[in-house]
């Protein structure tokens, strides 16, 4: 295929009234397409419904500790749920917390608890005169809400192959004493799928902050989501680093069932150091008497142990993977060779990052809206919503059905064609 930067007025304007005929065409059919959220589909959703059967009236709520599930207690969680999370998070029992469903609202009570009433003795950020947090862009928009919606100044870091640009996080936080935190999703990143590197994890763990309450916020969200059997990405385990590097404090690691079970009725967890737990559960205590053990029960006799999740989650593959396949093949057909657009093809997670030529992203998600497709509003994959060059796109091929993906592609492609030839067109 030709580039559309080579093509010449003429030939552009003749492909554009094609394109727009086409588009025309799709629009008529008066589509409902959403491609807007990372939310699994109804057959996902249905490979967890076994669960509703393993407790009922007559079951044992026993643990095997002697709790009973039913009743008051138990403000970590039942030692079952923390087995099973650890054995997922790759850490020992006794680093682990289980809270409620949901991880995000672990990482939202953290800063809270950080900005009222400090770090393990340290002032609270709320009586600071200014608390910076650094965001590896492009992110994931709700870690950048949650530091948005408490004041703090959300610094940008580019993202690199092998995770963000550390030579920029280490100059950072080694000057300046106002940078309480980094946001990570270390794993099949959101949106670009990327994993970090060995050497990253290591600098990570590694890192001279100015701030004595400086803490790695290491959202684990993907660790088991692979697409394939045969080709996984690895990712080493930053608590056991820290803590080799002298650093044992440094660092929240969560996690959570919400793509793996029910998102919204999923158990969530958070590891970390002796020292940090403490000082969390100092102030959980205050909060709850304890978290659903029935729901944590309920996963333990579900999923029995970390190989039952491991093969839970080929299932969610098997669904997950012909999605993925389909996008990308649609991007490659379609798209390659045109240069009016670049694309990551990840081996997990739930995304695909898609950056288009500078300053097309809105124009594009408006045009695919156009035709009945919902897509991530551009720029959500940035602090504030702001995107320095209006070109990424965030991807979720998750919940739509193959034939609806099959659809939503064409929308995606069109809108972008259509959209890039008009920007070439301005500089013709």
């Amino acid at each position: 295929m030709t580039a559309y930067k080579d093509l010449s007025k003429e030939e552009l304007l003749e492909l554009k009234n094609g394109l727009e005929a086409q588009f025309a065409e799709i629009k008529a059919k008066g589509l409902k397409l959403d491609m807007s959220r990372g939310k699994p589909s109804t057959e996902q959703l249905n490979l967890s419904m076994g669960m509703m059967d393993v407790l009922n009236s007559g079951a044992d709520l026993t643990c095997d500790d002697g709790v009973d599930c039913r009743n008051y207690g138990g403000l970590d969680g039942i030692t079952e749920a923390k087995q099973l999370l650890a054995d997922m998070m790759e850490v020992p029992r006794d680093n682990v917390i289980i809270f409620g469903n949901s991880s995000l609202n672990v990482m939202y009570d953290t800063v809270a608890r950080a900005m009222t009433h400090g770090v393990m003795g340290s002032t609270p950020w709320c009586k600071l005169d200014k608390v910076k947090f650094l965001c590896p862009v492009p992110g994931y928009d709700r870690h950048f809400a949650i530091t948005e919606h408490f004041g703090i100044e959300m610094i940008n870091v580019p993202m690199t192959p092998t995770g963000p640009d550390m030579d920029m996080v280490e100059k950072l936080v080694s000057e300046d004493a106002s940078i309480k935190g980094i946001w990570c999703v270390p794993k099949y990143s959101n949106p670009q799928g990327i994993t970090y590197s060995d050497e990253t994890v290591y600098r990570f763990a590694n890192l001279k902050p100015a701030a004595e309450d400086f803490r790695i916020f290491w959202d684990n969200a993907y660790c088991v989501h692979h697409l394939y059997e045969d080709k996984q990405d690895y990712l080493i385990e930053i608590l056991m680093e820290c803590k080799k590097a002298g650093n044992p404090d440094m660092v929240y690691k969560f996690s959570s069932t919400s793509k793996i079970s029910f998102p919204g009725s999923g158990i969530a967890a958070m590891a970390a150091s002796e020292a940090n737990l403490k000082d969390i559960r100092d102030m959980m205590k205050y909060q709850t008497i304890g978290h659903d053990k029935v729901n944590q029960l309920r996963h333990v006799r579900f999923f029995k142990d970390v190989h039952g999740i491991v093969e839970h989650m080929k299932k969610h593959a098997d669904i997950m993977r012909p999605k993925f396949e389909a996008v990308i093949d649609g991007l490659e057909r379609e798209l390659g060779g045109l240069e009016i657009g670049s694309w990551i093809k990840p081996l997990g997670g739930y995304f695909i990052s898609f950056d288009s030529l500078d300053g097309c992203a809105k124009a594009i998600v408006a045009k695919a809206k156009e035709a009945g497709l919902v897509m991530t509003g551009a720029g959500a994959t940035y602090p504030y919503g702001k995107d320095p060059h209006d070109s990424n796109i965030r991807i979720s091929p998750s919940y739509p059905t193959p034939e609806e993906l099959a659809v939503a592609t064409e929308i995606f492609v069109l809108s972008v064609k259509l959209v890039s030839i008009d920007k070439i067109l301005e500089s013709k």
